[in-house]
């Protein structure tokens, strides 16, 4: 059954829709998906993504247009238990479901991530599985892959500095959730991320900007350290003038 749900504000494109199947329930844009199928999350042959994603990303294509599949998999200890699993809590806590709803809120608000096209869970008893379909961006690079090269700081600096400006906290901010494209930085994997009543609190901020600071000196050390430092430095410029 599909229950067509109201568009965000400002987005008139996206209407999101529930759909109902054995064993779960998928939320999917219309505009971009006519047939809802379960199908869609399913890996099969496609191509591995390369950078991050834990072994459980992979570009797909259909009538969506390209896009990014992602399994949630766990990580960390709990991963050597428990790779896929997660504690049931209802469905709208659900892994899935809680960052395409954050994805299409960012989204209607002109930040630059890739627009949600489609989340779903499968339900066994008191534990889920999840996956999630995103627009996949042409012509980019992760900032992981770019850290020998020099990168535009302002640019990052401004897109985290939107994301804090609009009250979301990213839960994994590292150099592989990081997309340059010339033209700005995109933000990605907002698992686990949350929304705040207004702009980021400092606190929150410093926490994820260290975050990130952490995988840029694990991938590349003093060449690292020397991006962030500029790109710190930009994001408290960006700060002040705004």
């Amino acid at each position: 059954m599909d229950i067509a749900e109201p568009a965000a504000a400002g987005s008139a494109a996206v209407e999101l829709k529930r759909h109902a199947f054995d064993g779960g329930a998928m939320l999917y844009d219309a505009a971009r998906i006519r047939t809802p199928d379960p199908a869609l999350f399913d890996a099969g042959e496609r191509q591995p993504v390369s950078s991050g994603g834990r072994n459980a990303a992979w570009y797909a294509s259909g009538e969506f247009g390209q896009a990014v599949l992602r399994h949630y998999r766990r990580g960390g200890l709990v991963a050597r238990l428990v790779k896929r699993s997660y504690a049931w809590s209802g469905e709208e806590n659900t892994r899935a479901f809680a960052e395409l709803r954050l994805l299409e809120w960012l989204h209607a608000r002109g930040l630059a991530v890739p627009r949600p096209l489609a989340a779903a869970y499968w339900r066994r008893g008191l534990f889920y599985r999840a996956a999630i379909l995103v627009e996949r961006i042409p012509g980019i690079s992760t900032l992981a892959e770019r850290l020998a090269q020099d990168v535009d700081a302002s640019m990052i600096a401004r897109a985290i500095h939107a994301m804090h400006d609009a009250g979301v906290w990213h839960a994994d901010l590292n150099a592989h959730n990081i997309l340059l494209d010339g033209e700005k930085a995109w933000l990605i994997d907002f698992d686990r991320g949350r929304r705040h009543g207004g702009p980021l609190k400092s606190r929150l901020r410093v926490a994820n900007l260290q975050r990130l600071r952490r995988s840029m000196v694990k991938l590349a050390q003093q060449r690292g350290e020397a991006c962030w430092q500029r790109i710190h430095a930009a994001y408290l410029d960006y700060g002040a003038e705004n």
